[in-house]
């Protein structure tokens, strides 16, 4: 599937650690959920552990150390978020770190896991809360993606794509053919 969001999957560790990994196979469920196709990962670990995590979206700021955590694994590298220069907060609402430097997180639960094995599983979880820098918000108030310099997986050449600026508007520019 074409693009592929670019997901920064936060965790702590049992000991209270930050770990975050790079995940593009997930999406939006429903109006307030999101799955994730998770792998057998650290971060998979801590989720058996607590159900909460948060999900930052990717940015062009953000890709060099975004691709870091998705290629270096918390079992091999105890100091891999120190590494990233991310900031870290505790989330508010789950028991998940936050990296302040991503301009928008998802504060998640599971509600669900599909297919649990070995391999990994798929998770199903509630949104419990939106965080948005202000600095990224338009002017209605709501997030402003083009501000937020976005990037997206190229599954294909295996790159990263910075999404690029509005060319029309969703369920009106079609009316036009009625």
């Amino acid at each position: 599937m074409l693009p592929q969001p670019v997901l920064i999957i936060g965790t702590y560790d049992k000991n209270g650690k930050p770990n975050a990994m790079n995940a593009a196979w997930g999406g939006q469920w429903d109006a307030k959920e999101i799955m994730i196709a998770m792998g057998a990962h650290a971060t998979t670990e801590n989720l058996n552990d607590c159900p909460d995590f948060t999900v930052a979206f990717a940015t062009k700021q953000t890709m060099v150390a975004a691709d870091f955590v998705g290629i270096v694994s918390a079992k091999n590298d105890t100091d891999k978020i120190a590494k990233t220069g991310w900031k870290c907060e505790k989330a508010e609402n789950v028991n998940a770190p936050v990296f302040t430097d991503f301009p928008m997180t998802l504060e998640c639960r599971i509600k669900e896991k599909i297919d649990e094995s070995e391999e990994g599983y798929y998770i199903v979880a509630e949104i419990v809360n939106i965080l948005v820098d202000e600095n990224y918000l338009a002017e209605d108030g709501k997030p402003d993606m083009e501000k937020m310099e976005l990037i997206v997986f190229d599954p294909i050449h295996h790159g990263y794509i910075e999404l690029g600026k509005t060319i029309g508007k969703a369920f009106s520019d079609g009316k036009a053919l009625k």
